[in-house]
This record gives C-alpha cells, sequence and structure tokens, in this order.
C-alpha cells in the first residue's frame, strides 16, 4: 500500500537531511517532489495544490528554517499535515440509536460492498454486538446468496430475502424482523451499478429515507484512483454520508484515494480493507496511515493485530524458551510460523513494520513466504514427534519418508532444517544478549529462501 509515494517522501526527506540547513530555496525543491509523489499515487489534483500550500508554508515558518534538524523539523510538517488531510481520530461507528441501529452500505457495483459488510459484522459481533446481515441487491446475480454463504461462515443471522421482492418491501420485513429479534445492528447491503445513474440514486435514496440510518458508510474501491473520488462526491451530494470504507489498499501500491476522499466528501474515512479475508477490515486511524506513509511503521497497530490473532500463553512460552536458549525444537520453530500466518502473513507484518525493517524482507515476496510457511507447517506435521524434538535423527531415510509424507522433495526437506539450525542459533545469540549479531543474522535470513521458493 502506498510503497511508491512511500520511497518517494522518503527520498525528499533524506536530501533534506543533507542539508546543513534550510532555505526557501531547497523547501521549494523539495515541494516539487513531493507535489510529482503525490499525483503518481493518484491523489486528486486539488488535494495536492492544498496539501502543498499548507506544507510549504508551515516549513518556512520561522521555527523549522532555524532548526539544527532541518530534515526532522519537515518531517514533523509533512506528518501533521498528512493527518490534517485525512481527517481527525477515528471515533468509530456511531450505534447510540434505539435498537436495532441501522447501517446502510452504499457504493458501485465491484466495490466490494457485500464483503464488507460480512467483515463489519464480524467485527461488531466480536465487540459482544447481535448483528442482522440483510441484503437489498435484487439486479446483481447471487448476490443475495452471497451475503447469506459469508454470513453462514461467520455464524451471523441474514435476512431471507429473494431477487423476487422488491428492495422497500425487503427493508420493510428486514426491520420487523430485526425488531421482534431484539437485534442490536442492522447492515444493510444494497445494490450497485457499473456507474452513477439517476434510477440506481432514486432507489438507495428511497431506502435512506425509510431506514433512517444512523450510519450511511460508503464503500468505494481504493484502486479506482481520480474515479474513486467523483463517486464519492456523487454519492456525497445525494445521500447524507457519515463515513467512508476504503476497500483493496493492499492491492494498489498507489492508493492515492486514501488521501483525497475524505478532502473531497468532508466525511471520514472509518475503516480500511487490507484483506480479502474476513477479518482483513481495520479501523483507519489518520494518524497511523501519516507514520506509514512516511516510513515509521504502524507499530501500535502490529501490537493490536498480534494481541488479538496471537496466543499470548503460547507467546509467552516460546519467549520463555528463547531466553533460556535451551530446548528450541521443530514444534517451536511450527508454532512461530503459525503465528506469523494468524498475524496475517508476510505481507500484512511488512506493511505495518518501518521501512528500514521492511526493507530487510523486500528480497522476499510475501505470497512466496506464505505459501512456505504453510509447507512448512506440512514437513514438520510429517515427522514424529521424536524427530521434533531430536532433529539431529533426521538422516537420509527418514528425510525420504519425510519429504513423501508431506508430498515436497527431499532438498525442501534440508533447506528446512537448514533454516531451522540458522534460527537456532539466533535464539542462542538472543538469550546471551547477542541483540547486534542476530540482527546481522537476521539480514542474512532474509535474504535468504524457505522452502518452497525459487
Amino acid at each position: 500500500m502506498l510503497e511508491n509515494l512511500t520511497g518517494r517522501l522518503q527520498g525528499v526527506i533524506k536530501n533534506l537531511r543533507g542539508q546543513a540547513r534550510l532555505t526557501e530555496e531547497n523547501i521549494a525543491d523539495a515541494m516539487r517532489e513531493v507535489r510529482m509523489a503525490l499525483l503518481e499515487a493518484d491523489v486528486a489534483l486539488p488535494v495536492v495544490k492544498d496539501f502543498i500550500a499548507a506544507v510549504k508554508a508551515r516549513a518556512q515558518g520561522k521555527d523549522v528554517l532555524q532548526s539544527l534538524t532541518p530534515g526532522q523539523a519537515v518531517i514533523e510538517v509533512v506528518n501533521d499535515e498528512l493527518i490534517a488531510l485525512m481527517g481527525k481520530a477515528n471515533e468509530g461507528l456511531n450505534l447510540a440509536a434505539v435498537p436495532p441501529a441501522i447501517i446502510l452500505m452504499a457504493g458501485l457495483q465491484g466495490s466490494g460492498k457485500t464483503t464488507t459488510s460480512a467483515k463489519l459484522a464480524k467485527l461488531l459481533k466480536e465487540q459482544k454486538k447481535k448483528v442482522l446481515l440483510a441484503s437489498a441487491d435484487v439486479y446483481r446475480p447471487a448476490a443475495i446468496e452471497q451475503l447469506k454463504t459469508l454470513a453462514q461462515q461467520l455464524e451471523i443471522e441474514c435476512f431471507d430475502s429473494n431477487a423476487s421482492q422488491a428492495p422497500l418491501d425487503i427493508a420493510t420485513a428486514t426491520l420487523d424482523y430485526a425488531k421482534r429479534g431484539y437485534y442490536d445492528v442492522v447492515i444493510f447491503d444494497t445494490a450497485g451499478r457499473l456507474g452513477i445513474d439517476e434510477a440506481m440514486m432514486a432507489e438507495i435514496k428511497a431506502l435512506h429515507a425509510y431506514l433512517n440510518p444512523i450510519e450511511t458508510l460508503f464503500v468505494v474501491d481504493a484502486m479506482q484512483g481520480q474515479d474513486a473520488i467523483n463517486t464519492a462526491k456523487a454519492f456525497g451530494d445525494t445521500l447524507p454520508l457519515t463515513g467512508v470504507i476504503l476497500t483493496k489498499l493492499d492491492g494498489d501500491s498507489r492508493g492515492g484515494a486514501a488521501l483525497s476522499v475524505r478532502h473531497v466528501t468532508g466525511k471520514p474515512i472509518k475503516y480500511i480493507g487490507v484483506s480479502e479475508k474476513v477479518d482483513g477490515l481495520e479501523p483507519f486511524y489518520p494518524d497511523r496511515m501519516a507514520s506509514r506513509i512516511l516510513g515509521m511503521g504502524d507499530v501500535l497497530g502490529l501490537i493490536e493485530q498480534a494481541h488479538k490473532n496471537v496466543d499470548m500463553a503460547e507467546a509467552q512460552k516460546l519467549a520463555d524458551k528463547v531466553k533460556s536458549g535451551k530446548n528450541f525444537d521443530l514444534d517451536d520453530f511450527k508454532a512461530q510460523m503459525s503465528q506469523m500466518r494468524k498475524m496475517g502473513g508476510m505481507g500484512a507484518l511488512m506493511d505495518k513494520m518501518p521501512s528500514q525493517l521492511a526493507g530487510m524482507a523486500a528480497k522476499v515476496n510475501p505470497e512466496d513466504a506464505d505459501k512456505s510457511i504453510r509447507r512448512i507447517e506440512g514437513i514438520i506435521n510429517s515427522m514424529t514427534p521424536l524427530e521434533r524434538r531430536k532433529p539431529e535423527l533426521i538422516k537420509a531415510t527418514r528425510k525420504k519418508r519425510i519429504a513423501d509424507g508431506s508430498g515436497v522433495q527431499v532438498q525442501e526437506v534440508n533447506r528446512l532444517l537448514k533454516q531451522f539450525e540458522e534460527t537456532q542459533k539466533m535464539m542462542k545469540m538472543f538469550s546471551k544478549g547477542g541483540m547486534a549479531k542476530m540482527m546481522r543474522s537476521m539480514g542474512g535470513l532474509m535474504g535468504g529462501k524457505l522452502p518452497g521458493m525459487r
């Protein structure tokens, strides 16, 4: 997400750090580079102009110009203005309504409304809310069935609507059912179109008037670039939007919509879609996004991810083993890999790491790494409990049996054992306080290959 923008901005900041002091001239040069970086990231032109003007005005202030650390001073200005551009702190959903609180989902076809509706329901269920999903998308083939299938997977109830019903009739029946069932929240998925048209807008306007939702969320595909902004404005002119959800930020290296959509609509970005998985929806925090754009990572996000997905008892058990420097075996190695996968895999972790650490892993394709993690688990699962505890017992005949059992070549078993040995050495360094040595070893490991990678 936004990798190109991050790289360009880091180049600008690095250049400013090399300056003895800031002048109006080198600030102007830097702003030209920032402007190009933002435009390449598909940020809307009016947004770019306003952002550059705000940064330039502050950067030419007396305090910044006289700063002994010009690079840091400009970073602070850019960071503050990025946060201002993307909005205030995320206040979450407003559910202060007489139950059921209605959330209306709006957007174009293909923006990810249906999947996002299910993801949002999952988040609310985790907050102990009784959630009902409902769909009035009677036009797209199998749209209602898609929502029902997702709801079944998440063990969340979905109202039994069908394509022969009129959207307003579905809305009436859904509200009646939700009130009788004492639901806290109803998430109402609406029909999208391939483009903005009067019939679509009239229909969703009528639905909004009848449902009177406490939240009207506009779901927009970040990969649409400038079109995303134009679409957001059109929906904002028709409906009283309360917030925006940006989807597919994981698949777009430009992602300029994240910087443009609030400025254009005046509505806060409440959530971002970071993967296609049902747990791939995160609250949007402007300060954290600004930090990621500037290459400083999202450490708080990583911590939250760990607390949410990692078995803390198992993590503590592993930490104790590392600290003692003893008995680190292949079961522990497998547990490490499983914990990483639960946190979203290599791609999700790299996206939140500070750029310097992420750069260490840049040679490893996240998708290949995630496949390799699954393959490692398969290889270790083919070993006996004794072999996992004492890998030194694994010789030629055992390697052949393990390879056959896991459906891989013997060479991949050898690579896994080699990688385990390297990790074991790192653990011993860590237990002895050899942090610097461990970091150097990590650099070598990250550049190496995991089993199954080309």
